[in-house]
């Protein structure tokens, strides 16, 4: 009579062991794999979150508008401030949609205020504030480490401040007066630096038209328009290096 012969128990030992080795070996491939999706997923809501205050900021500055306000201290402030003091910026712009149809204006002011590791969109809903007027808040950019503004004035000239610091020393500062171009760099904990160039239109269209008034008159006009489209070329191509 033939007995069955079973598994010994140092058999046993060895298969539970193996199979425990290869289980651990697929949970940590998984995780790996479970960790880099996730990876994957925040790396790209955070682009589409900067890439969407971008487009706030292209639809905000490519939109100024020449109105300055009176602040709730009652103090007259131009259309657009930013540095020398103000550690953000802040602007008239249009474009205000009003679907409701309220008796109230189409021009916006509007502030980008840097708060420790955030970037601060504030909104007010009425130009010129009282002492109870308080702003709207909209986070745009987190885990900042730094945030500054340039501003390309009518010779080409970066200028850390608007309006430029020459002018308000010399007491000739046009409240009207708007960049050509601005540009904002933003420091981020995980990114780096990231630059972004925002044309002025009401200035570029000022440009144009200065341009095509030199053509009409004497060489010398011409030569000196040509001149400052140059140089506005230049600080461009410069910032976009």
């Amino acid at each position: 009579m033939t007995h069955a012969r079973g598994f010994t128990l140092l058999e046993l030992l060895v298969a539970v062991a193996i199979f425990a080795l290869t289980g651990a070996m697929a949970y940590t491939g998984l995780q790996q794999v479970l960790d880099q999706q996730d990876s994957t997923e925040q790396q790209a809501q955070r682009l589409s979150d900067l890439q969407k205050a971008y487009r706030i900021m292209q639809r905000d500055l490519e939109q100024l508008a020449v109105r300055g306000i009176r602040n709730e201290f009652g103090d007259n402030v131009a259309a657009l401030v930013g540095g020398s003091g103000f550690t953000g910026v802040e602007f008239s712009r249009t474009g205000y949609a009003n679907p409701a149809g309220f008796l109230r204006s189409d021009i916006q002011r509007v502030a980008y205020v840097p708060d420790q590791t955030t970037l601060l969109r504030r909104t007010w809903r009425v130009l010129d504030r009282s002492q109870d007027s308080l702003p709207d808040e909209q986070v745009l950019v987190e885990d900042m480490s730094r945030f500054g503004l340039r501003f390309l004035d009518s010779t080409g000239t970066w200028q850390d401040s608007w309006p430029p610091q020459q002018a308000q020393l010399a007491g000739t500062v046009n409240s009207d007066d708007l960049p050509r171009a601005i540009e904002v760099s933003v420091e981020l904990e995980d990114m780096g630096v990231l630059r972004w160039l925002f044309l002025v239109p009401d200035a570029a269209s000022v440009t144009t038209q200065a341009g095509a008034a030199g053509t009409a008159t004497e060489t010398g006009s011409e030569t000196d328009n040509t001149a400052g489209g140059d140089n506005l070329q230049n600080a461009i191509e410069e910032a976009t290096q």
